[in-house]
């Protein structure tokens, strides 16, 4: 049997997306075994898999409010420029598009605030928190 920390690899591999043939090769452990593994440790590689993912998330994508700040900014920086101009120029036609366009991407993000309480109505059957609006 192999010792733990070559199941860690295993996991940290599968997680990756490596296939079983390429793991077999690197770690050296016939591919029967590896699917064993793979089931045995289905939910390791899963929330393996969904750490990893939230680690690109960060690096690579902007949370809901700093999307929210960016056109915001743009928003007004298109505003500002429009009560510079003359509505009769051309570009301004275009100036427009671009408001319109960053006025639907503010409006897309915005969300209802809703207060949660402890109230028991705001739980449902098993004990999840649900909406109440009392």
């Amino acid at each position: 049997m192999k010792d733990q920390e070559t199941k860690s690899k295993f996991v940290e591999l599968r997680a990756k997306g490596w296939s079983f043939d390429r793991i077999a090769n690197e770690l050296n452990v016939s591919k029967p075994t590896l699917i064993h593994w793979g089931k045995e440790l289905e939910l390791d590689i899963r929330n393996l898999k969904a750490i990893e993912l939230e680690s690109l998330q960060e690096r690579f994508y902007m949370r809901k409010t700093q999307r929210i700040e960016v056109f915001g900014e743009k928003l007004r920086a298109i505003k500002g420029e429009l009560d510079k101009r003359d509505l009769s120029e051309l570009s301004t036609e275009k100036l427009f598009d671009l408001l319109i366009k960053y006025t639907n991407v503010l409006n897309s993000e915005a969300t209802e605030t809703v207060f949660r309480g402890t109230d028991p109505r705001a739980f449902d059957n098993i004990g999840n928190d649900v909406t109440w609006k009392p």
